[in-house]
Parts: C-alpha cells; structure tokens; sequence
C-alpha cells in the first residue's frame, strides 16, 4: 500500500460542472507521485468544529505537474464549505487512501453512476485495452462524459432518457449489445448489486468501489466496515474496512 501523506494542497482551479457538483484541482507536492486510480483523499475543512476529514475520491492524477483533481457533490456542510473556496487558497489534505483498481490486459467495461462517475476517469487513462465506458447519470447533465471519449468508446444512459438509454447502465449494456472480460465499476449500491449479479451470471470479473460515510479513513474507527464473503484473517469476523481494504474489491469477496 502506497505511503499516506498529510499535506497542504493549494487550489489551482475550481468549477462548477452540474449542479452542486465541483471540480477541483489541486497542487500537492507528495501525494500525486503514489496516487493511483480509485483511491481517495481526505479532504479537511477549515472550520475547527469539524475535526474529520472528508472522503473525496481521486478524479485525475497529474505526476508532472503534482496535481490531484477532485470531483465532489455538495452533500453537506463540509463539501459546501469547500465548494466556496478559489485559486489559490490553501487547503489540508491526506492520502492517497484505499486501495486502488488492478489494470488488467482484457476487455474491459468501465462503468460510472452518478459520483460514482469521476473515479473511472483517471482509470480509463490508465488501462491499456480495449475499453468500453458506460457511464449513468440522472438526467442531461452529463458531465465529464467529453473527456471520457478520449480513451474509449462512450454508451450514456440517463434515468429520465433525455440522453442516451432510458435507464440504467445494465440497460445501456444490453441496449448496445455490449460484451467484455472485466468490470470495474462505481456508483451507487443498487447499481453494483446489479452488476454483480450480472457479472457471476456472465462469468466475468468484475471490481467495484464501494462508497461510504467514513470517519478516520485509515482504517482505525471501524466506522465503514462491509460485510464480507469471508472472515478476516485478524478479526476472525466477515468485514471489511472499506477506506483501507478498499474501497475497491473484487465482488465475489463481498456481500451488498
């Protein structure tokens, strides 16, 4: 697991892409050389009544230029808070955190709901094979899928079916008659029950990242344990802490 750093981040730039959700990239000097695609940040806030840091998941890595950019929705007062702050300001940070996405040599669906969505991008950068991105919003405010096309074909489906496939991304995939050998996959709880269903009928691999309310983010609070398939060699008991032990698994060794 790559080391963790606690570091002060400064805004390069901040914009709005849908409503309530933020793009943020920041200048770090240390985390952006151990960062890899599906691990998050802990994000702090500047207000003293609030001592936890935020979970935001890493949206671009930029080695070069030691920059990370983050991709949130305003979910709360913490995220509200960060969602006001401009160029240049300082702002703390920890990570990377969690484990991050095995790049596999296969054909691959990449596949994106809602938040879920920013964590696939640095991924489809990464992966050498042919990829296939799926990517699920609400409605027409399709963000991020511009840049998504770079790196791959795109398939939309949106819930209200103003763009794309009316429905979900297992609606797109059959839509599209689509086919792969690996999944990864982020986004909401029903979508990756879904797809790990799908995936265990199909006889595919599939990774999912797991999203979760999170305190200390390095595994000590047990605040965001998972049920899992089977015990854990320390604990003796089926969990999983999903800020260290993920938030990215293999979906055959979990339970959702």
């Amino acid at each position: 697991m790559a080391e963790k750093y606690k570091e002060e981040a400064v805004i390069i730039r901040q914009e709005e892409i849908a409503t309530d959700i933020y793009s943020m990239w920041l200048h770090i000097d240390k985390i952006p050389q151990q960062a890899c695609a599906g691990q998050f940040l802990g994000v702090y806030s500047r207000d003293g009544s609030r001592l936890l840091p935020r979970p935001i998941s890493i949206c671009e890595i930029d080695k070069e230029d030691q920059a990370v950019r983050i991709v949130y929705r305003i979910a709360g007062k913490g995220t509200k808070e960060f969602s006001y702050m401009r160029t240049g300001m300082p702002l703390n940070v920890i990570g990377p955190l969690g484990t991050g996405f095995p790049l596999k040599k296969k054909k691959a669906f990449l596949i994106g709901g809602g938040i879920g969505i920013p964590p696939i991008l640095q991924l489809a950068k990464d992966l050498d094979c042919e990829k296939q991105i799926i990517l699920g919003y609400q409605n027409k405010e399709i963000f991020l899928s511009p840049q998504f096309r770079q790196y791959g074909a795109v398939y939309i489906a949106t819930q209200d079916g103003s763009i794309g496939v009316k429905g979900t991304v297992l609606d797109a995939i059959f839509a599209h008659q689509l086919s792969a050998e690996v999944i990864y996959a982020c986004g909401p709880l029903p979508m990756l029950k879904a797809l790990k269903t799908y995936a265990a009928k199909e006889g595919i691999e599939c990774w999912i990242s797991l999203e979760e309310r999170m305190a200390c983010g390095v595994g000590a609070c047990l605040g965001c344990v998972c049920k899992s398939v089977q015990k854990d060699a320390h604990t003796k008991v089926k969990n999983k802490r999903i800020c260290t032990e993920g938030p990215v698994f293999l979906a055959e060794e979990v339970d959702i």
